[in-house]
C-alpha cells in the first residue's frame, strides 16, 4: 500500500496531532470513552479522532466502533470535517459526522477551543449481531459532549436561569445563586452565548453496511430490496420481499430500472460520454494486461489503446461491448444490444438524480470493478480489498494514474463523472434518442 500511501490515496486528509495541548485532549477523551490513553505524542486522525497509528498501538482498529454498529467520535478541530472516515461500517457515517460538524462549527469551534468534544453516533439497536438486526435502524441521533460536560452544564445552568426568572423568591436563594456561579464559570454566560448542539438526528432508509459480507439496504424506494454480495440464504428470514446476490445480474437491473435509480452514460446530460467510455475500457485492458503478465510500467495512455489495438481478440467482453457502444454514440454504427447478462451492462450506467445516488453509485462502482477510478472514488473498501491482490504493475499503474489525473481536481473529477446538470425543457429528440427511449441503453432486460 505504500504506494497510495505515498502519493495521498489511502490516509490522505488526515488531521495530524503532535501538540502536547491536543494530545492531551485526546487521552482524556479517548479515557472518557473507552478507558484507554495512547502513549504516542504525535499521530493522525480522521473525520472520527480515529487514528490508525493508535489502532496499532492498542492493537485494535475498532477502538471507537466497537461491534461495528455505534461509532464513537473524539473532536479536536472542525477541520476534521474534511478528513475520510476510514475503516467505515455503514455508508451513511461519514456524511453525518460532516453534517454535525457544519450544521454546529460555530458552537464545535467553541467548544474545542477549551476541550476536546467526544460523543458517539446511536443506532436504533446497540448491536447488529444478526441480519434482521439492520432493518430496525431507522435512525442515527448524534450524542455529543465535551470531557469536562460543559453542554450538560449549559443546558442545567439554563434551567436555573430560567428559575431564578420565574420564582418569586429566587433572589433570595444563596444556594441557587451559588450554584449558577459555579456553573457559570465552566460554562460561560449561556444567556448570551448559548451553547446548544442542534441538527443531531438523521434518517438512516438507505444504505450499505460492511456486515455480513456486504450489504446494501434499499428501503427509501418504491420498491424496497436487500443487495448481498454474497448467497442471500446465508441470511435467514428478512422482514423484507425482495433481496439479490450479486449472481442475480437481471433482479438487480430490473430493480435499479423500476426504481429509476439508473441513467446511461450516453444519455447523461452535461458530460463527455465518449471520455468516460474510454477511460473505462482504458481500465479493461490494464486489467487484461496484468492477467496477461504485460509490464505496464510508464505505461501512457496512447500505450494503452496501441495494446488494445494489437491483442483485440484477447480482450474481455466488457471491452468489445464498451468498444460497440461507444461506436453507436459517436461514429453511427449499430445499436449494440447490452443485456443485463452481458459484463459490460453495468458499467455503461451511473446513478440518476435521486437522493440514493451515492449508494448507488457505490453499487455499481462493486458491480462493475474494473473501472478502478470509479471504485476509487466510490467504494474506497472495495478498492483497498482488490488493490492488494493485484500484481505489481498494475498497482503502479493505478496509483500512477489516481495521482495524476484524479487527486489534482478532485470536485471536477466527480462532477464530471456523477454530475447532474439544471433540468431543461426536453427538445425534440432524433431518432437516435427515440431508441434509447423505447428499449433502455441496453437493449430489453430480461424479466
Amino acid at each position: 500500500m505504500h504506494r497510495l500511501i505515498e502519493r495521498g490515496l489511502m490516509f490522505g486528509n488526515l488531521i495530524e496531532v503532535s501538540s502536547p495541548v491536543l494530545v492531551e485532549r485526546y487521552n482524556r477523551a479517548l479515557e472518557h470513552l473507552t478507558g484507554k490513553r495512547t502513549g504516542l505524542e504525535d499521530f493522525h486522525i480522521d473525520i472520527s479522532g480515529y487514528s490508525p497509528e493508535i489502532g496499532d498501538e492498542l492493537e485494535d482498529h475498532l477502538y471507537l466502533n466497537h461491534g461495528g454498529c455505534n461509532r464513537q467520535f473524539i473532536l479536536l478541530t472542525t477541520e476534521q470535517r474534511h478528513a475520510p472516515l476510514l475503516n467505515a461500517k455503514f455508508s451513511t457515517s461519514r456524511e453525518i459526522l460532516k453534517q454535525f460538524i457544519t450544521d454546529n462549527e460555530p458552537q464545535l469551534f467553541a467548544l474545542t477551543a477549551r476541550d476536546a468534544v467526544a460523543g458517539e453516533l446511536v443506532n436504533s439497536v446497540f448491536s447488529v449481531s444478526a441480519p434482521e438486526r439492520l432493518f430496525d435502524i431507522r435512525k442515527v441521533v448524534v450524542e455529543a459532549d465535551t470531557t469536562e460536560g460543559t453542554l450538560r452544564d449549559a443546558e442545567q445552568l439554563g434551567r436555573m436561569v430560567d428559575r431564578f426568572k420565574d420564582e418569586e423568591d429566587a433572589w433570595f436563594d444563596d444556594v441557587l445563586i451559588a450554584e449558577m456561579i459555579g456553573l457559570a464559570k465552566r460554562t460561560g454566560d449561556v444567556t448570551r452565548n448559548p451553547v446548544r448542539l442542534r441538527h443531531a438526528e438523521f434518517g438512516q432508509e438507505d444504505f450499505w453496511t460492511a456486515h455480513f459480507g456486504g450489504l446494501y439496504l434499499f428501503r427509501g424506494v418504491e420498491h424496497p430490496a436487500l443487495i448481498a454480495r454474497q448467497d442471500t440464504a446465508a441470511l435467514g428470514a428478512l422482514p423484507i420481499k425482495h433481496r439479490f446476490d450479486f449472481s442475480e445480474r437481471n433482479r438487480i437491473a430490473r430493480f435499479l430500472e423500476l426504481n429509476d435509480l439508473v441513467e446511461p452514460i450516453v444519455k447523461a446530460r452535461g458530460i463527455d460520454a465518449g471520455a468516460i467510455l474510454r477511460q473505462k475500457m482504458d481500465f479493461i485492458v490494464v486489467d487484461a494486461a496484468q492477467e496477461a503478465g504485460v509490464d505496464l510500467t510508464g505505461a501512457t495512455r496512447r500505450d494503452i489503446r496501441a495494446l488494445a489495438r494489437n491483442h483485440a481478440d484477447q480482450l474481455p467482453a466488457e471491452y468489445h461491448g464498451l468498444r460497440q457502444l461507444l461506436n453507436w454514440a459517436e461514429s453511427g454504427g449499430p445499436w449494440p444490444r447490452i443485456t443485463s447478462d452481458h459484463p459490460a451492462y453495468f458499467y455503461t450506467l451511473r446513478a440518476a438524480d435521486r437522493p440514493q445516488q451515492d449508494l448507488v453509485n457505490m453499487l455499481l462502482s462493486e458491480l462493475a470493478p474494473k473501472d478502478v477510478r470509479q471504485l476509487f472514488i466510490c467504494h474506497k473498501e472495495v478498492f483497498y480489498r482488490l488493490y492488494a491482490t493485484w500484481s505489481e504493475t498494475k498497482k503502479s499503474y493505478v496509483a500512477d494514474f489516481l495521482d495524476r489525473e484524479y487527486q489534482a481536481d478532485k470536485a471536477g473529477a466527480r462532477a464530471a463523472l456523477f454530475g447532474h446538470d439544471a433540468p431543461m425543457d426536453t427538445p425534440p429528440q432524433p431518432p437516435r434518442e427515440d431508441l434509447i427511449q423505447r428499449v433502455g441503453p441496453w437493449g430489453a432486460v430480461r424479466r
